[in-house]
């Protein structure tokens, strides 16, 4: 009994609390990640705002469905109408609709608008090159280059990576290595594809990011996170057999952390990422269940 209220509490909490809900999908998850971006703000609100025709709508044209099957059965109406048109309702269908879709277009242009503007001077460029199934990322403008592969962790390696806590490192989204940028800095992302290679998708859904990696073609976007963490993505275009195990992580952190990390990254990637998982890991953030 003990053990079933502990594992209610922590679904509650893992539901609604935002921290653990903005970095990767949790069970039962009803709405968008939270979001950690100016445009994924917009993106949920405009998500909302759209229910407020949706549902209207929906019920209106299930409401009329049942008007017309009771009213105009055969049993109630044997003598079918043969009116033809109807000048009120032609103009009110036409009228409604493109009412509707004004209310819409809108703040979906401004929105689209926002995500195609590209910041005319990024703190941080990356380029992200997909290939049957991982990503490689390169640091670009810099004296020293700093450029790795992302790989899915494996289960037999997570003891050996220092990533067993599977609420942090989730299964099938946890990577060896992260793409590390600093919080609260616009971000430029170079997404393409390897040049004898298929096409894929860099997605994260708290960034509100979506971007096709397609071979001989550089694609660009761009994301300023507001809120420091460790953030999961996929690809998200068929690419093959393994196409479920291309997960994309970015670990946000500090001005001063992204920078010592990158000073030590070139030469021992390794050690700069022991040193960053000590200095962001160490506060625990996830919700303990009792198993026994």
């Amino acid at each position: 009994m003990n053990r079933a209220l502990a594992a209610f509490a922590a679904t509650i909490c893992l539901l609604f609390a935002s921290g653990a809900g903005a970095d990767q999908p949790v069970p039962w998850q009803l709405d968008l990640q939270q979001p950690v971006t100016p445009i994924m703000h917009e993106i949920k609100w405009f998500s909302h705002y759209t229910l407020w025709f949706i549902v209207p709508i929906t019920l209106l044209v299930l409401a009329l469905l049942v008007w017309v099957v009771v009213r105009y059965r055969a049993s109630a109406n044997p003598v079918p109408s043969r009116t033809s048109h109807n000048t009120t309702i032609e103009v009110v269908w036409t009228l409604g609709p493109v009412l509707v879709l004004l209310f819409l277009a809108i703040p979906s242009f401004n929105l689209l608008n926002a995500q195609l503007t590209m910041p005319e001077k990024p703190d941080v460029t990356v380029k992200a090159t997909a290939t049957q199934w991982l990503w490689s990322y390169e640091y670009q403008g810099m004296e020293n280059p700093v450029g790795f592969d992302s790989y899915l962790l494996p289960d037999k390696d997570r003891e050996k990576a220092g990533k067993v806590d599977k609420a942090r490192y989730p299964r099938l989204l946890a990577v060896d290595n992260e793409l590390v940028l600093p919080v609260n800095k616009t971000v430029r992302m170079l997404v393409t594809a390897a040049p004898t290679d298929v096409i894929h998708a860099f997605a994260m859904p708290a960034f509100g990011i979506k971007i096709d990696a397609v071979p001989g073609r550089l694609n660009e976007t761009w994301f300023r996170a507001e809120k420091e963490g460790l953030y999961y993505g996929q690809c998200s275009e068929l690419c093959g057999k393994d196409h479920a195990f291309m997960p994309i992580a970015i670990r946000i952190v500090s001005d001063d952390q992204y920078q010592a990390w990158l000073a030590s990254a070139g030469s021992d990637l390794p050690g700069a990422y022991r040193k960053l998982m000590a200095a962001t890991d160490a506060p625990a953030r996830t919700v303990a269940v009792a198993s026994k």
